[in-house]
């Protein structure tokens, strides 16, 4: 049986015992009833020395020191995964955004370049064309 389910009933049974003194005090002689009633206050006396007795009273400073770490440790957990989602979030949109504006200023650079050598090469092979062609046709 669970320690706390055997103290109530221990507890219930004092309690019991309490009442029908006080039940025999006015039914029997006053005299009875007394005398049982004390004796269930001196037994019930002896009962809760003997609780107190194995009483640990370090139990409280431990459940105590437990709940705070408990919720220390949840509430540290909670704080340092919101920063680090947000700094995650902050770090990832930095990076997305430099890539970004590099991969687009890279691309154009290249871009540029390339068609600028294109249509340089293009031109110079179309006028370099069409001058033979008219020196061909002025002579």
């Amino acid at each position: 049986m669970n320690s706390s389910r055997a103290d109530f009933a221990a507890d219930l049974a004092y309690g019991v015992a309490i009442l029908v003194a006080i039940g025999s005090v006015l039914v029997v002689e006053t005299g009875v009833g007394v005398a049982f009633g004390l004796g269930v206050l001196v037994s019930y006396v002896i009962h809760i020395a003997w609780k107190m007795s194995r009483f640990d009273p370090e139990w409280m400073t431990r459940e105590v020191a437990q709940q705070v770490e408990d919720s220390v440790s949840e509430k540290v957990e909670e704080t340092v995964g919101e920063t680090v989602d947000k700094e995650m979030t902050d770090v990832a949109e930095k990076v997305g955004e430099t890539v970004s504006d590099e991969v687009a200023e890279e691309v154009e650079k290249t871009v540029s370049e390339e068609v600028e050598k294109t249509v340089s090469e293009e031109v110079g092979e179309t006028v370099k064309e069409e001058l033979e062609d008219a020196i061909e046709d002025a002579t």
